[in-house]
């Protein structure tokens, strides 16, 4: 007795609906678990540099919008309040970088009392983020 015989000369089926099921699924677990990183939503003309390099996309980001007002991620801080809450910040990050976002019209003097701060607080890898960083 044959095993042809047994079946009825059909041939076997794939059913590939599951297979598409779970590609679908681990298409939509890594769109929503991947990070992008966005500024915050303060409108900034950034300053240009030619000799600019790409950022760290863990780096903490201080923003200095166009009225002198301090950013850090998407919180308003004081002035005051500023080398605290970096010094926090580094204390638990792994990267201990620190990027200054700033309007190119916010004078100098702003950009250096934020980057005292930084540096009082411990930072020591301090950079500005320009047009050609921000992609």
């Amino acid at each position: 007795m044959s095993l042809r015989s047994r079946r009825s000369g059909r041939r076997p089926e794939v059913d590939i609906s599951p297979l598409i099921d779970v590609v679908f699924i681990l298409l939509i677990f890594f769109m929503v678990t991947t990070t992008f990183v966005k500024d915050t939503q303060v409108d900034l003309e950034r300053p240009g540099a030619a000799s600019g390099t790409v950022a760290s996309t863990k780096a903490l980001r201080i923003v200095v919008d166009r009225a002198g007002a301090l950013w850090l991620g998407d919180a308003p801080v004081k002035p005051w309040m500023l080398q605290s809450r970096v010094r926090d910040y580094l204390r638990d990050a792994v990267d201990g970088s620190v990027l200054v976002v700033i309007d190119r019209r916010v004078p100098a003097e702003k950009l250096i009392e934020v980057v005292d701060q930084c540096r009082l607080a411990g930072a020591e890898d301090i950079g500005v983020i320009t047009d050609a960083e921000a992609g």
